[in-house]
């Protein structure tokens, strides 16, 4: 069964067992961002390959989502095989330490959101751009607001419940 949209609410998530949140969070988030970021990526190298001349053309993002992937990656693992089985486990006394490094990648992955807000003028772009260049800052909006979406499930949902309970 995908729980990808059971959730409708944050009260919702907040009465869902811990099992059904974690799995809402991998199918909804973690697999979604894989995809997203995988689509992005070649979308933004074409863009800066094909108008890099223009002085509109954002240098660059390409890099970010690549560092961005990278980022992801490597915490969607932690989560995956350390926080989450830990979580699922009943052991939310060990979860606080993962969790409060889970807490500051997210800050880091709000640094993320703001270099491609301020490289993608907001995702906004230019009146005469093609089609890569709108579906690449459509796509990135959709990934931004996800990857929003995902921190607050994870710090104002299930990490505090884990919190109270250890």
């Amino acid at each position: 069964m995908s729980l990808e949209n059971t959730f409708q609410t944050d009260q919702q998530l907040n009465a869902a067992s811990y099992a059904d949140t974690i799995d809402y969070i991998l199918t909804r988030f973690h697999e979604r961002h894989r995809e997203q970021l995988q689509t992005l990526i070649p979308l933004a190298e074409k863009l800066e390959n094909r108008h890099g001349e223009r002085e509109d053309c954002p240098m660059g993002i390409a890099a970010a989502l690549q560092n961005a992937y990278a980022d992801l990656s490597s915490h969607m693992m932690k989560e995956e095989q350390i926080l989450f089985p830990m979580i699922n486990a009943g052991n939310y006394a060990m979860a606080r330490m993962p969790i409060q490094v889970m807490e500051f990648e997210h800050d880091e992955h709000g640094a993320t959101i703001e270099l491609l807000r301020s490289l993608t003028n907001n995702m906004t772009p230019p009146q005469d751009a093609c089609t890569t260049w709108r579906t690449l800052y459509s796509g990135i909006a959709e990934f931004v607001t996800d990857l929003e979406q995902h921190i607050h499930t994870e710090n104002n949902i299930l990490f505090p419940r884990v919190i109270r309970e250890s």
